[in-house]
């Protein structure tokens, strides 16, 4: 059985904000520069950024010779492509064909990829029945929370292709998360960076040679891009990489319901966005389906808190 310590809570509510807000902040970039060269330049900041720190931390990127060496690598690969290179380019071309929500979607029913996933292939995350009703209805909340809309025909002749792709992205996440949980032993610093590092140099020339150079980049966008890169990726990756290995994949996809929240949230306050009248219902089901396949987890973080007189 997998324990769930306190602190994978608070890292998983803390990536929950980051990645809800990068969505204002992507809202601004994309002002002056086009879609694929943000995520280029995010993914490049994010790598130069993890390096820096693993420099001052004294720690290398993971030996490319030794005992586990060549298999390590093998799953950065697989990390850097499937959660961040791949998904990236999907969603990237798919959302000028579908309605934006529907991606949305898609990335809410994430957990529901990666549930009967770990139960094959990862040790003690068995696919128990009230987890599975658990993400069921934390699903319907992001739906009920996003709206119909999301299911408009947007009437692109390649929208079947779009939303196919957005399913497909949604795959590389759940397997890029089992591939994090499966992956030998190593610094988890020097593995984030790692991964960073290889979906970069990826993605980074396809970006260049389909979209190019933004010929308009203001201070605005610049200063969105610096946060995208260091935040939502960078500091996003460490704590991903630590949150799966410490409490696995499955824990780790209930990220994928707190970020349409403060994605909303954060576009009302900041962006003057009108709130959607089905919020409190959409939250209602998310908040509601993440206890219920929690409870085992809620239980004991609970528990020893009354024991201890706090929680920690």
């Amino acid at each position: 059985m997998q324990t769930i310590a306190p602190i994978n809570w608070i890292k998983l509510a803390i990536l929950g904000v980051i990645w809800g807000a990068s969505f204002m902040f992507v809202t601004i970039a994309l002002e002056g520069t086009g879609p694929l060269f943000l995520v280029a330049t995010r993914l490049c900041l994010g790598a130069a950024f993890l390096l820096m720190i693993i420099r001052a931390k004294g720690v290398s990127l993971p030996a490319r010779k030794g005992e586990n060496a060549g298999k390590i690598w093998v799953f950065i690969l697989c990390m850097a492509l499937l959660s961040n290179a791949l998904p990236f380019a999907l969603l990237s071309w798919a959302q000028e064909s579908v309605a934006s929500g529907f991606a949305g979607v898609c990335m809410a029913v994430v957990p529901l990829f990666v549930l009967p996933l770990a139960h094959f292939l990862v040790p003690g995350e068995a696919m128990k029945l009230r987890r599975f009703i658990g993400f069921v209805i934390g699903s319907i909340g992001v739906m009920v929370l996003i709206g119909p809309a999301a299911f408009n025909s947007t009437g692109n002749e390649l929208e079947t292709l779009a939303r196919l792709a957005c399913v497909g992205a949604a795959c590389c996440y759940a397997l890029g998360s089992i591939c994090t949980r499966l992956c030998p032993d190593v610094d988890r610093w020097s593995l984030a960076a790692a991964t960073l590092v290889v979906a970069a140099l990826i993605f980074t020339p396809y970006a260049l040679i389909a979209e190019g150079l933004p010929q308009n980049l203001t201070a605005t966008s610049v200063l969105a891009l610096l946060y995208l890169g260091i935040f939502p990726t960078g500091v996003a990756q460490i704590l991903l990489v630590q949150v799966i290995r410490d409490a696995g994949p499955v824990f780790m996809s209930l990220v994928n319901y707190q970020v349409p929240i403060w994605s909303i949230v954060f576009g009302a306050v900041v962006l003057l966005e009108p709130l959607p009248p089905s919020l409190l219902l959409g939250m209602g089901l998310i908040l509601g389906g993440v206890a219920l396949s929690q409870l085992g987890a809620l239980r004991r973080l609970f528990g020893r808190g009354r024991k201890t007189g706090f929680i920690e």
